[in-house]
């Protein structure tokens, strides 16, 4: 006669925020809407957008589609560039490509544009820490890459140096968004020398222990 043998116990469900996933996870979409409000804050400083929101920004004003649109459609954009480079997107990529560009909408819908030099300053400053914050919780998270941090790498990984690609496709964007009647000002040169020591002082804050990073903090979204 055979002994009956005892189901083992189920393990007691672990807590959404103990669970490893369930932290990126809130990393990850945390830091997209943080990033998504810091656009829309320096859209209306007006004075002046990080070099891809140059580019955004001289679209919409080409265009009848809002701002946030400009952002997904550039994002979709973008990724087809990433076939031919073999890289692959991950859920934050995805929601990188998506989120921002409906909170960006969101944002400049209920946040008026600055009328007095003090709030534009305010808004400026407050926009490109808000961004090094929010960039340091979305690539923390470890979940991809945004679409424009996958193109730099993807071309850096053809043997190309990673300051002379984003360098190079920065000025490319930048100039186009300019072109197009985007603005540069004060506010694209503080995010293009801040956005890095921000982003990297926020990495080492955010990270989750014994997870990497997919890409390096870059001044695009």
């Amino acid at each position: 006669m055979s002994t009956p043998t005892s189901t083992p116990p189920r393990p007691a469900p672990r807590p959404f925020l103990r669970d490893r996933m369930g932290r990126r996870l809130v990393l990850l979409f945390v830091g997209l809407l943080l990033f998504g409000i810091s656009l829309g804050m320096m859209v209306q400083a007006g004075l002046g957008v990080g070099p891809w929101d140059v580019l955004h920004q001289g679209l919409a004003l080409r265009t009848a589609w809002s701002f946030g649109t400009i952002v997904i459609v550039a994002s979709v954009a973008v990724l087809l560039l990433w076939i031919p480079l073999r890289e692959r997107p991950g859920i934050g990529t995805i929601a990188n490509a998506i989120v921002i560009g409906l909170v960006v909408d969101a944002t400049l819908q209920v946040l008026p544009p600055a009328t007095t030099t003090a709030s534009q300053w305010s808004l400026m400053v407050s926009g490109v820490v808000l961004n090094g914050l929010a960039t340091g919780l979305y690539i923390g998270a470890g979940l991809g890459p945004g679409p424009r941090d996958g193109l730099m790498t993807g071309l850096a990984a053809r043997g190309y140096p990673v300051s002379t690609v984003r360098t190079g496709i920065e000025l490319v964007v930048l100039a186009c968004g300019w072109l197009l009647g985007g603005t540069v000002g004060i506010g694209t040169v503080a995010f293009a020398l801040a956005i890095g020591p921000l982003a990297q002082l926020f990495l080492g804050w955010f990270t989750l222990a014994d997870l990497p990073t997919t890409a390096e903090p870059s001044a695009a979204s």
